[in-house]
């Protein structure tokens, strides 16, 4: 069963975190100060061992795409929200992983499952200074791809004082905060809260470093329930229900409840009744998907925190179980790694998202070595010069082929903090591309170079690291999908840097006055033939002049299935200035003569419970089916 958050517990969490951030970056700036590592010279007061660290954290400043000022000192902003950031964050995930039974101690033969009281008791014994650090230590190992092992930030020792006002924040949280399975989504909203209202207010083009910051929305549950519940759950349902059911049915109900299984159960799948025909799903039932889930694949391309895809997953799980005969240990398995996929273009994202994927398998099949999540970041720059990028696989047998296909991968992630998910490497490589094979050769190639590394030089360990989200980030952006469903981000034409208006203009010049209706175009690319798009959308670019060729393209090219309007109460939470959205079925197929678009509109309702109410039938909203072919641009 999903839990969500409720109302005074996200009002207690919010004031949390926000007074963790300001304790958290006092705490790393004074820390970096004791190390002096913006001056341009080390104090002589330094250990070798301080020396050395700062070493690493002044090259990992320049990671992170800071420099140095007239003065020769190094800008800290950007080190300090790092390492405020992990810190934080490591002790809040322990949190997480305790209180579901989930932070293991790790015994190579038999983990075993320890609360943090029993860390506490531990610590002495293992060598640390007390339980918080050492549960910090267990879920990075737990989760080496969210804490890396050799990062500068973990070495660096935040001021006793500041720590321990970190740790009273993350044990005074309440218990139900840590069972809610949207609680990750919020804490990271939580965490940038300031920031956004800062950049929003300062009325100045989008740099790369804000871009997330004010494209990012929490998407509301009802939505994503609405949107899955009528591709996945359609297609589902199409498969559990007879003709019989659907000729005689007398209510949605009662096709619902025939349909649904446990941990599955619908709410809001729809169905519409032609008269004297019989009852058929609100958007179709999606006949051109692949018969069997181990072929079907799932993108959410600006996935955040992972809300979709937990939710997907919460869905595939059980009906995997159901369609295959599998256990819920397989199943969760089986979806991990056939058919959840996710990309974004924060970093930060895209490990909230990861360990929100794998606290959800834990929580449902238990703790267990699993497929890892495929999600990838899509805004790391390559940085560097060309030599030094080519030197990272040189020495590891790559074929020319594939040195080739790394040489491209330069130039095609140059700009990717400003793009993200808008790269289509089909576009820049075509034939260039290699096949999955190569693409696991490659990976293959620079985790190998990554171990090498590891034991040796670590500025070349980080510049690796990259080199490898870059080529997993690469192979998600170049594959099809069945499904393709997010929150697409939103920025205006007035906002946007000239680099991603300079892409737009070029390959998406019909959705160039909004990044949304851009990302609405790329998202049809990223479908298979007949696969289908789940989109909340602002509603501008479904009724303003400026958009009128890119209505008109997709009305002629792809299938409309369902356009929900709601009103500018769709989020009751923080999200509620972007105004009015609407919930998109779009399939990457022309309409067939015939073809019908559900419509519903709520845009006059302004309560979220109201329009989740009327989305799922418990109160009334008309459906309208028009035949596309009758629908205007």
């Amino acid at each position: 069963m999903i839990l969500y958050l409720k109302r005074s517990l996200r009002t207690t969490l919010e004031k949390t975190v926000q007074d963790a951030r300001d304790i958290a970056e006092n705490a790393a700036m004074v820390a970096l100060e004791q190390l002096g590592v913006g001056e341009s010279e080390a104090y002589p007061h330094l250990t070798e061992a301080d020396c050395k660290l700062r070493r690493k954290l002044r090259s990992h400043v320049h990671q992170l795409g800071d420099g140095c000022n007239p003065e020769g000192r190094l800008a800290l902003d950007g080190l300090i929200e790092e390492v405020a950031y992990e810190h934080w964050h490591r002790m809040l995930f322990s949190r997480f992983l305790a209180e579901n039974n989930l932070l293991m101690y790790p015994d190579p033969d038999n983990p075993v499952a320890v609360t943090l009281e029993e860390c506490e008791d531990l610590a002495t014994a293992e060598g640390t200074a007390n339980g918080w650090e050492l549960a910090a230590r267990f879920t990075a190992r737990m989760l080496p791809q969210i804490f890396r092992p050799n990062s500068p930030v973990f070495q660096l020792v935040l001021p006793p004082e500041q720590q321990q006002k970190l740790e009273h924040l993350v044990a005074n949280l309440p218990v139900d905060v840590f069972a809610a399975s949207d609680s990750l989504g919020w804490v990271y909203q939580f965490w940038q809260a300031k920031k956004k209202d800062d950049v929003n207010i300062s009325e100045v083009k989008i740099s790369t470093r804000d871009l997330p910051v004010v494209t990012q929305f929490f998407t509301e549950p009802y939505m994503v329930s609405f949107l899955l519940d009528n591709t996945l759950g359609a297609w589902f349902a199409a498969r559990r229900l007879k003709i019989a059911d659907l000729e005689n049915a007398r209510t949605e109900d009662e096709l619902r409840s025939k349909a649904a299984i446990p941990g599955v159960s619908l709410d809001y799948l729809r169905f519409v009744r032609q008269k004297d025909g019989p009852w058929k799903p609100l958007g179709g039932s999606f006949e051109s998907w692949p018969d069997n889930l181990s072929e079907f694949k799932m993108l959410d391309p600006c996935c955040g925190s992972g809300h979709f895809l937990v939710a997907a997953f919460s869905m595939l799980v059980p009906i995997r179980m159901d369609l295959e005969g599998l256990s819920n240990q397989e199943a969760a398995d089986a979806v991990l790694r056939d058919n959840l996929h996710g990309l974004e273009i924060d970093r930060r994202c895209t490990e909230i998202a990861a360990f929100n994927l794998a606290l959800t398998s834990w929580r449902l099949a238990g703790y267990r070595s699993m497929p890892t999540p495929q999600i990838a970041c899509t805004g790391l720059a390559t940085g560097g010069t060309r030599e030094q990028w080519i030197n990272i696989i040189e020495g590891q047998g790559s074929n020319r082929n594939l040195g080739y296909f790394f040489d491209q991968l330069y130039d095609l992630f140059g700009k990717a903090p400003y793009l993200g998910s808008l790269i289509n490497p089909h576009r820049f490589l075509g034939s260039a591309l290699p096949d999955k094979k190569g693409m696991a050769h490659l990976k293959r190639t620079l985790a190998s170079a990554m171990e090498e590394e590891f034991e040796s030089v670590a500025d070349r360990y980080e510049t690796d690291n990259i080199a490898l989200g870059i080529a997993k980030a690469a192979d998600l952006l170049a594959d099809r999908y069945t499904l393709v469903a997010t929150n697409v981000p939103y920025l205006g034409r007035d906002k946007q840097d000239e680099v991603l208006k300079d892409h737009l203009d070029t390959y998406y010049p019909l959705g160039r006055a909004d990044l949304s209706a851009a990302c609405v175009l790329r998202c049809l690319e990223f479908c298979t033939k007949g696969g289908t798009t789940a989109l909340v959308t602002p509603q501008n670019w479904l009724n303003q002049k400026a958009y009128k060729k890119m209505r008109q393209m997709i009305l002629e090219n792809r299938s409309w299935n369902v356009m929900a309007r709601l009103g500018t109460g769709g989020f009751e939470t923080i999200s509620g200035h972007i105004g009015r959205v609407a919930l998109l079925l779009l399939s990457a197929i022309p309409p067939i003569d015939g073809h019908v678009m559900a419509r519903i509109d709520l845009s006059k309702v302004k309560k979220a419970e109201k329009m989740a109410a009327m989305l799922r039938g418990d109160e009334p909203a008309e459906i309208v089916k028009t035949p596309q072919k009758e629908i205007t641009a």
